[in-house]
């Protein structure tokens, strides 16, 4: 296990679509696989974030992934894997796992049951969660998702929290969709050493020119080498032009429900129909939604270069 504080993470990150096998419980080898080919499009792994259905996988089943990850002799350094549940003690299982396997940092949901909590309730879970783990090679990402935990993260609560625990409060996924907010946080703790990750590649540029670290965006699953692209060259003349594209590409998959959907694009660019599965409460695209999916990517020109050959090997 790893002793050292892994270097800050930046760039683009993955939310890992999580694989399932016919009775439902997680493929780790084609988990492997797929974080394999994202890494060799210079994509770190946030996994069991949202788009990986993070919260329909067990704290048994999310420690044993990650585990399984690092066995497979992937460099914990390069992932954030989501940590941040309902009950603390959770949190600080999930948390200190990664943090004693090496993972460069954990991003954590606010505790999502219970709406209409205070900063002042917010504050002490995360409190308590740093304080009961002690570690101080511990780095939270705050994970800023109100659409879907209805539980927002306000700018003073992360200046509470960074005056108080400074090591540990590492930065912020802001997949608020609200450009004013994120626009503050940027504004608010730009030269801190608090890190901005947009929550969608679609900001990615405005991001960047705000002083942000990247971005962690499900789309990264299937688009990944064009989007690190544009954050590696976000300063040059044709970066307008590599902001649109990306977003056009984002267009054709939220016409659909997004996790399938994903699972659908990989299914069929890797030639292995078993990536289609997702776990319920969802369910996979309708036949004639997967067909107007790949219809409309590959009438883009949309491909995923390399996905394929690792699949079969």
């Amino acid at each position: 296990m790893s002793r050292s504080i892994a270097p800050r993470i930046k760039g683009v990150l993955s939310p890992v679509v999580t694989p399932f096998k016919s009775d439902y419980s997680p493929d780790a080898e084609r988990f492997v696989r797929h974080c394999r080919w994202l890494l060799s499009n210079n994509v770190g792994l946030a996994v069991f974030g949202t788009n990986s259905e993070g919260n329909s996988l067990s704290v048994e089943e999310r420690m044993a992934l990650l585990e399984r990850l690092v066995e497979a002799g992937i460099d914990p350094a390069r992932m954030m894997p989501g940590t941040g549940c309902c009950a603390i003690s959770d949190s600080v299982r999930l948390s200190s796992h990664a943090v004693k396997l090496g993972c460069g940092g954990v991003l954590m949901l606010p505790p999502f049951y219970y709406k209409g909590v205070s900063d002042e309730g917010l504050y002490r879970n995360y409190a308590q969660i740093i304080e009961q783990i002690g570690d101080a090679r511990l780095r939270i990402y705050l994970y800023q998702i109100p659409p879907v935990t209805q539980v927002p993260i306000s700018v003073a609560l992360i200046e509470r929290l960074l005056k108080n625990y400074p090591q540990n409060i590492a930065g912020i996924k802001d997949t608020s969709g609200d450009w004013s907010y994120t626009k503050t946080v940027l504004d608010a703790f730009r030269g801190s050493g608090f890190d901005v990750f947009a929550g969608t590649e679609t900001i990615l540029l405005a991001t960047m020119r705000g002083g942000g670290a990247g971005c962690i965006s499900a789309t990264a699953n299937v688009n990944p080498a064009p989007i690190h692209s544009l954050f590696k060259t976000w300063e040059g003349s044709d970066a307008d032009a590599q902001q649109e594209s990306l977003n056009a590409v984002r267009r054709v998959f939220q016409k659909h429900p997004m996790i399938p959907a994903l699972k659908q694009a990989i299914a069929h660019w890797s030639n292995d129909p078993g990536w289609s599965k997702v776990r319920p409460p969802l369910v996979e695209l309708s036949n004639d939604q997967a067909s107007v999916l790949v219809a409309e990517l590959t009438q883009r020109g949309f491909h995923m270069p390399g996905l394929r050959a690792l699949a079969e090997a």
